[in-house]
C-alpha cells in the first residue's frame, strides 16, 4: 500500500484538519481552477458555493486553463474574471472531500463555524489508458485522466 502525503507541511496539527480524494476520476484542469476558487474561503462558504455549482447556478472562473473558455455575465460580476465554466463532475467529487474534511474537524473537535480552507491543491495522477477501435484493425489509444485532491483547513483565531 502506498503511503500518500500532503504538499503543505507547517500546520499546527492542534488547530487544522486535513482530507484528501486520491485518483478521483475528474481532470486535473477543471479540479485546479476548483481548488483556486476556493482557496481562502470558510468551509462552509465553499461548500454553498460547490452545491451551486453543481447546480449550474454560480459559476467557476478559468485563470489559468481560459484559452476558448466562453464569457459568462454572473462570473465577471463576482470575481472579475469573464471566463468560466459549470464543472458539475468535479464540483460533485471535491464537495464530497470537503464533506470528509468538515467531518475530520468535526471528530478532532474543532469549531466548524471557523474553519478556512488554508490548503487546497490538485495535481494530476496516473492516466488509464484504453482503446477506440478503428478500420482495418488498428486501434487509437484513449487516455482517461485521474486527479489528486489535497484539502486543509484551520480554525480561525478571534
Amino acid at each position: 500500500m502506498p503511503e500518500w502525503g500532503y504538499s503543505i507541511t507547517d500546520m499546527d496539527p492542534d488547530r487544522m484538519a486535513k482530507a484528501s480524494g486520491r485518483d478521483l476520476r475528474i481532470s486535473p484542469k477543471e479540479a485546479r481552477e476548483i481548488c483556486s476558487a476556493i482557496r481562502k474561503m470558510q468551509l462552509d462558504d465553499a461548500i454553498k458555493y460547490l452545491e451551486r455549482v453543481a447546480q449550474k447556478k454560480e459559476g467557476v472562473p478559468y485563470r489559468r486553463f481560459n484559452s476558448n473558455v466562453p464569457h459568462h455575465a454572473e462570473i465577471s460580476s463576482r470575481w472579475g474574471i469573464p471566463s468560466g465554466r459549470y464543472p458539475i463532475k468535479a464540483s460533485q467529487e471535491i464537495l464530497n472531500v470537503l464533506k470528509n474534511v468538515k467531518a475530520n474537524a468535526e471528530n478532532k473537535g474543532l469549531d466548524t463555524e471557523r474553519l478556512r480552507i488554508k490548503h487546497a491543491c490538485a495535481q494530476a495522477a496516473m492516466q488509464l489508458r484504453n482503446f477506440v477501435p478503428r478500420a482495418f484493425g488498428r486501434s487509437t489509444p484513449y487516455y482517461h485522466p485521474l486527479t489528486h485532491v489535497e484539502i486543509v483547513v484551520e480554525e480561525e483565531l478571534n
